[in-house]
């Protein structure tokens, strides 16, 4: 085959090539995580706090209080992303956490898996400003379990 066919046939396949996925930009998924702090977090601590316990000041002297509230925020993130997909708040901004490699949903161990490196990711913080220096916007906890956040495309109401 003579050179030119075969430039002419790797510009078209390179072309032809799209990009898989549309990443999520950072700051929605900052925006969305605030949103589930509000919607499901709170919620699970008011009633930790003033139906469960008599109040702020037995939650602030439990040591057990603090880790039932992340318990059952971390059981209902694992069900609702495991399940659906997104959280509301990525649900309001039209985000997806789904599998890097297959695109699906990831299932409820990897998603739990998600939850608990994120703790660390903010707690250490390092991992929160990898998304800066990378083109597919992944955190460490999206390293680590091989998921992106991205941008689901809806049809236009006409």
């Amino acid at each position: 085959m003579r050179f030119r066919k075969l430039k002419k046939q790797t510009k078209i396949d390179k072309s032809e090539e799209k990009a898989k996925y549309t990443y999520s930009p950072y700051t929605y998924r900052v925006k969305a995580f605030i949103t589930d702090m509000f919607m499901i977090y709170a919620p699970i601590l008011y009633i930790i706090t003033y139906v469960i316990l008599d109040g702020k000041d037995e939650f602030q002297a439990s040591q057990v209080a603090p880790l039932v509230a992340v318990s059952v925020y971390a059981l209902i993130y694992t069900l609702l992303v495991s399940n659906f997909g997104h959280t509301p708040g990525k649900k309001a901004y039209d985000m997806k956490i789904v599998d890097d490699r297959t695109g699906k949903t990831i299932g409820f161990f990897r998603a739990l898996l998600r939850f608990v490196t994120f703790l660390f990711t903010a707690a250490t913080l390092l991992g929160l400003f990898i998304p800066f220096y990378r083109k597919d916007k992944k955190a460490l906890h999206d390293l680590i379990c091989h998921t992106l956040v991205v941008v689901e495309k809806r049809d236009p109401i006409v």
